[in-house]
């Protein structure tokens, strides 16, 4: 009998017993009883109960668990993981049916219920345990393997998952981007599988430090199964473990390490993916399959490169998708065949000319440099589905192509139907077109893939507002401030929805938060204006109309929002001098022109016919 399997546990109160429900465990001699009958246990899957039960009700994280069990020896977080499921498939659940060791996502476990901490026993007690204690060490050693390879009871299928934010384990918080950006690769990689939901990394992301257990986190996002993971990247090499975790039992489904040159990262990100749909048994296509195959080497400052632009856009403020334009564009210099990194400098570029976004930039500065980047990646690849989404949002606002706009976004969906963004920008379409309910359709199937995300909760209150449902509306953007009350988007949008109401005093009151929020927004003074113009205080309206001429001198301000507030004073014939210049320069709220509540009173017009015909707005 090995002596490995006989030595006490190390720490110092194992001299004690612990009695939980029917079981019994005694550190002294590494033993688990049930009714008093031996528990076969591998030696360090006892090590680890122990501890934890030293530390019942706190969480011991995984770094703390592995230098107490393996003290002297650099092992995987697998082996962890390994132990864990051991011990599950030992001690089952308790009453309730919840497991009674916790996994705490990406931080460590907890052992939850009631524990008897009890002194032992007298040595004629102790003598009378030898006969079991040497029956539990036989045990052991025959029985443990086959703990490990016992099947599990029928578990349901995952068919739905979230990607946790993977830690990063260099200690170099300026290398979190490294970490992040590997999540959202993955995440996007497992989006692509179409028989599998994949919630959208904005939702997860809002995790990062959680102290919830798995199945909490599960029950709000309304999964079955989350991969949670660690990355350190030391010089040219990249070592990444991942596992998959069952949202209703806490289970351990999966668990792998991995370790490549970084010029090979993305072939390991693919092997990631393919694992987890190996052991999920997910249906895949034939392109699937061939896209979670294809991974050719990517030049490894190019990849960090791309990896700090993700990181840079994902925070989505001026200052931000400038310095990520400069990491993409830097990435494609270091490689101009990084498909990807063009499809991420069309997503910059279309932000500084969208009016409900950064609005910094002239439509045919901002939308020309973003088609231009979007059918740059489509040369290169055309399995992109971010670049057909990003081509077709471009040729709905700018180009004024719907039926292009229309394939490109079908498209995009069709190579990956999780991508949320997609979805929403489809609705964009669908609104601008006049199909009001299939906008809905995706406008809410955005929020299923990314529950959490602000943006979109935004953008189903901006569909009510455009739909002319103005309480859903007022709901749906309250509800998305019960999540971020400085939300600078849905108080805009707020204030609009107030606006129809003609709750005028609400309505300024939300947009000039949102002004103050969005760091003194044009198209926000724009609308203000307008509000303040209808409202009748025709001199707060000419003052911020002052303004924002004076503003368009130095930076680009739309002729979209001056003709608003033209037609809000009822001076019609400049505002429709207005709307042609913003006709001339493509200005990309054009679009919302049969939508928009606010050009009502000139629809009568024979120059609001006129423009909207020439349009082209499928009607």
């Amino acid at each position: 009998m090995p002596e490995e399997v006989l030595k006490p546990a190390k720490y110092g109160p194992a001299l004690k017993l612990y009695d939980f429900g029917p079981y019994r465990v005694d550190g002294a001699k590494g033993v688990l009883l049930r009714h008093g009958e031996p528990v076969p246990l591998p030696p360090k899957a006892f090590e680890t109960l122990l501890r934890l039960l030293q530390e019942r009700g706190q969480v011991v994280t995984k770094a703390e668990l592995m230098a107490a069990v393996w003290p002297d020896t650099f092992v995987e977080e697998n082996n962890l993981n390994q132990c864990v499921s051991v011990l599950r498939r030992a001690l089952g659940n308790s009453p309730d049916g919840k497991p009674l060791v916790e996994t705490i996502a990406r931080r460590g476990y907890r052992f939850v219920g009631p524990v008897i901490e009890r002194e032992r026993e007298s040595a004629p007690a102790r003598s009378r345990l030898r006969a079991a204690w040497m029956v539990a060490g036989i045990a052991v050693v025959l029985g443990s393997a086959a703990l490990l390879r016992r099947p599990s009871p029928a578990a349901p299928p995952i068919r739905s998952l979230a990607v946790l934010p993977f830690e990063n384990l260099s200690g170099r918080p300026q290398e979190d981007y490294f970490a992040e950006g590997f999540t959202d690769t993955l995440t996007t990689s497992l989006a692509r599988i179409g028989s599998l939901r994949v919630i959208s990394r904005t939702s997860a992301t809002r995790y990062k430090g959680s102290r919830l257990t798995v199945p909490a986190i599960a029950r709000e996002l309304g999964v079955d199964a989350l991969v949670e993971g660690t990355v350190l990247r030391e010089g040219n090499r990249v070592r990444v473990t991942a596992q998959l975790v069952r949202g209703d039992s806490d289970a351990h489904a999966w668990a792998d390490s991995y370790e490549r040159e970084m010029k090979d990262v993305l072939e390991l990100q693919n092997d990631v993916a393919r694992s987890i749909a190996r052991e999920i048994q997910a249906k895949l296509t034939s392109e699937e399959r061939a896209v979670l195959t294809a991974a050719r080497p990517v030049d490894p400052e190019a990849y960090e490169l791309y990896l700090k632009g993700r990181y840079f856009w994902n925070k989505r403020t001026r200052q931000t998708i400038l310095k990520a334009a400069e990491s993409f564009q830097r990435a494609i210099d270091r490689d101009p065949s990084y498909a990807v990194a063009y499809s991420g400098l069309a997503d910059c570029y279309s932000s500084s000319g969208f009016s409900y976004d950064l609005a910094s930039a002239a439509p045919v500065e901002a939308f020309g440099r973003a088609k231009a980047a979007a059918a740059r990646a489509l040369a290169i690849d055309d399995r992109l589905p971010d670049a057909h989404n990003s081509l077709g949002f471009i040729k709905l606002t700018y180009d004024w192509d719907f039926p292009g706009s229309e394939a490109e976004f079908k498209r995009a969906l069709e190579l990956d139907a999780n991508l949320a963004n997609a979805h929403h920008w489809y609705a964009h379409f669908l609104i601008a077109t006049g199909r009001t309910g299939e906008a809905l359709v995706e406008s809410r199937r955005a929020l299923e893939l990314d529950p959490l995300n602000p943006i979109l909760n935004t953008h189903l209150g901006w569909h009510y507002v455009m739909a002319h449902d103005y309480d859903r509306a007022i709901a749906q953007l309250l509800k998305t401030l019960d999540l971020d009350a400085d939300y600078g988007l849905a108080r805009w949008y707020l204030g609009l929805a107030y606006e129809q109401e003609r709750r005028y005093a609400e309505a300024i009151e939300e947009l000039k938060r949102a002004d103050d929020l969005l760091q003194r927004h044009v198209a926000v003074e724009g609308d203000l204006a307008h509000v303040y113009a209808v409202s009748n205080d025709e001199p707060a309206a000419r003052r911020l109309l002052d303004d924002l001429q004076e503003t368009s001198r130095q930076r680009y301000v739309s002729p979209f929002e001056i003709a608003l507030v033209y037609l809000g004073l009822r001076r019609n014939d400049e505002g429709f001098e207005w709307l042609e210049r913003a006709y001339r320069e493509r200005a990309d709220l054009l679009v919302y022109l049969d939508d928009d509540a606010r050009l009502d009173p000139v629809r009568g017009d024979r120059r609001f016919g006129d423009l909207l015909r020439r349009v082209g707005l499928p009607r």
